[in-house]
């Protein structure tokens, strides 16, 4: 199975760092690191092909009901959001683990839907896509989520950790909902330790997008799970985000530690938090009194 960055396909071995066609999450390919053809390990939280926690779940909102959001598959069926809620008449729901890798670019990560961009699009993992805030490219800074510390975020406000390694000058941050950046703290200090730096992943920290050093969209080298996670590295500067839809990547930087970005790569593709496949409760339809009346009268029907 192909995984961005762990394998490369026999026929592009040469071709690592130029641009991939777009396929999964569509449009511009993944530059030298991502690939927006997804595919990733179908591997579960403490199995030995990443990431591991033994299974770990947590509650996360979604929508007025609280959900399971763990180390499973994902997947089932889509459903509509109803009315009353945030987003209603969007799907929710669908995406699987071997669907969550995007690319380098903004949108990417969203099962069978091209394009950069995440404007009026459904959640195929529930979670929202980041909020970059701030201002600029109107794709890259859509107020459609809210802000960064909207309480409202499936997972709560977005947060970010830094995570550098020992052995090289680098640096990366992961940047996503609250849930999920605590989450996945845990599955890099296991699989990725003896790559890191004393300290890191660091605690979380509130996500603030008026501070230019903290991560920025331009330095992300891999989206996931529908653009609701982001890996950045400091110093890299992607000016394609800022151009036409289809311009190339830049090139990662040479001189980086890519043993780690590999590690952190394949453990959040194996790690990141997906909601299960059943539905949430507010889409299951209340079965009240008449249908209790409706069970007993089949249930004494068998008597």
């Amino acid at each position: 199975m192909f995984i961005p960055v762990i394998s490369v396909r026999a026929d592009k071995k040469k071709k690592r760092l130029e641009r991939r066609k777009g396929g999964g999450g569509g449009g511009r390919g993944g530059g030298g690191f991502g690939s927006s053809r997804g595919g990733g390990s179908k591997g579960s939280k403490g199995s030995s092909s990443g990431g591991g926690s033994g299974g770990r779940t947590s509650s996360v909102s979604i929508g007025g009901s609280t959900k399971s959001a763990g180390s499973g598959q994902g997947g089932g069926k889509p459903i509509t959001i109803p009315s009353g809620q945030l987003f209603a008449g969007r799907s929710a729901g669908g995406g699987t683990r071997g669907q969550v890798y995007g690319a380098q670019y903004y949108g990417s990560g969203y099962p069978g839907v091209a394009g950069r961009g995440v404007q009026n699009r459904g959640f195929p993992f529930f979670f929202w896509p980041l909020a970059w805030g701030g201002v600029g490219s109107s794709y890259l800074h859509t107020s459609e989520y809210g802000r960064p510390d909207n309480t409202s975020r499936p997972g709560g406000p977005l947060l970010y950790t830094a995570i550098t390694s020992k052995s090289q000058n680098t640096t990366f941050r992961l940047l996503a909902d609250n849930l999920t950046v605590v989450d996945l703290i845990t599955d890099i200090q296991k699989d990725c330790s003896s790559l890191l730096r004393a300290g890191t992943p660091s605690s979380p920290s509130p996500y603030d997008d008026s501070f230019s050093s903290w991560p920025q969209p331009e330095q992300t080298v891999q989206y996931y799970r529908a653009s609701s996670v982001a890996l950045t590295l400091d110093g890299y500067n992607n000016t394609a985000v800022f151009g036409a839809d289809g311009t190339p990547d830049v090139p990662l930087p040479v001189n980086i530690d890519r043993t780690l970005l590999t590690c952190l790569n394949k453990t959040i593709g194996t790690a990141v938090p997906l909601i299960n496949g059943s539905p949430p409760a507010w889409s299951t339809p209340n079965m009240g009194v008449l249908g209790f009346f409706w069970v007993f009268w089949c249930v004494w029907c068998f008597v």
